[in-house]
């Protein structure tokens, strides 16, 4: 894997954005677009929330429609050639989830991450054969081949937490219950947990352990998030807004309103204070992790 490569991931958001603007700007309708290009409304939309990547002549049609500048139309066509660069992700593009190279790419390029889970240990996180069981349960009928690689896909995400340069800063809030639910049994859990507790001793990691005697906290409310954000530019701008992403059982959902993250901002900070500190968060862990070794042996 190539270390900082982002793919078309960050280029397809910027230029959905932009596009989106200039026909606010134009005082165009979704629907008003789409006509006037005969396209579809879901095009539109997949284009401005950066799902999809766009050839030079449709940003110049649009650009047209829209009324941009021709310098404008000129930059916005230049930055629709970077939406066809490829990560290292779109090698596993048969096994890929519909829709989750958008996020794969937001993960590579993010400086730091904020996430809760309530029901499972993080992608980020889990150990080979936990993957394996998360993945085989979730998708009913799934191949060897399509679950083998969907596998090596989570591992390989992983690197980030460890490259050399940059490595993503994690912050993570787990609820009790992920560590007492057995997912694949005792062995595998007893791993899992040894493994997490391993992972965290890394510099770049800080995590608690919200406890059940902690009872209502925000996360009872939110459910499962990632909070994503981006390094700053040169003069000290935003790259990328702040990004919350919330993973579905039939998709995700992206959020990036300031009000949005605001309030996903303030939840985490609640979690957080629920939770134990990171002391006593690895003794809870250790606790657990002991109990599965006795069941396995």
């Amino acid at each position: 894997m190539v270390e900082g490569t982002t793919g078309s991931t960050v280029p397809r958001r910027q230029l959905g954005r932009y596009l989106r603007e200039l026909r606010e700007s134009a005082r165009l309708s979704v629907k008003a677009a789409a006509a006037a290009l005969e396209w579809s409304t879901p095009k539109i939309w997949r284009i401005e929330t950066g799902q999809v990547s766009l050839r030079s002549l449709d940003v110049r049609n649009m650009c047209e429609i829209y009324g941009a500048s021709d310098e404008l139309t000129q930059a916005l066509m230049a930055l629709a050639k970077e939406t066809k660069a490829r990560g290292w992700w779109h090698s596993y593009g048969d096994v890929l989830p519909e829709g989750f190279d958008l996020y794969v790419g937001l993960e590579e390029a993010a400086e730091s991450l904020d996430l809760y889970h309530n029901e499972i240990i993080p992608g980020l996180l889990q150990t080979e054969s936990y993957a394996n069981a998360i993945i085989g349960t979730h998708i009913r009928g799934i191949s060897n081949e399509e679950l083998e690689g969907r596998v090596r896909l989570r591992i390989e995400r992983q690197t980030i937490l460890t490259r050399k340069t940059k490595p993503l800063s994690l912050r993570m809030a787990l609820s009790e219950t992920v560590l007492r639910r057995p997912i694949g049994g005792a062995d595998i859990m007893a791993h899992q947990l040894a493994h997490l507790v391993y992972i965290t001793e890394l510099g770049n990691i800080t995590f608690r352990v919200v406890p059940l005697a902690a009872g209502a906290h925000d996360g009872v409310v939110t459910g499962p998030f990632n909070i994503l954000r981006f390094p700053l530019s040169a003069d000290g701008r935003q790259t990328e807004p702040t990004t919350i992403y919330a993973d579905g059982y039939t998709g995700g959902l992206y959020l990036d309103k300031p009000s949005e993250v605001e309030q996903y901002d303030c939840a985490f900070q609640g979690i957080w204070d629920a939770a134990l500190d990171e002391q006593a968060s690895r003794e809870l862990i250790a606790e657990v992790a002991g109990s599965y070794e006795q069941v396995h042996s």
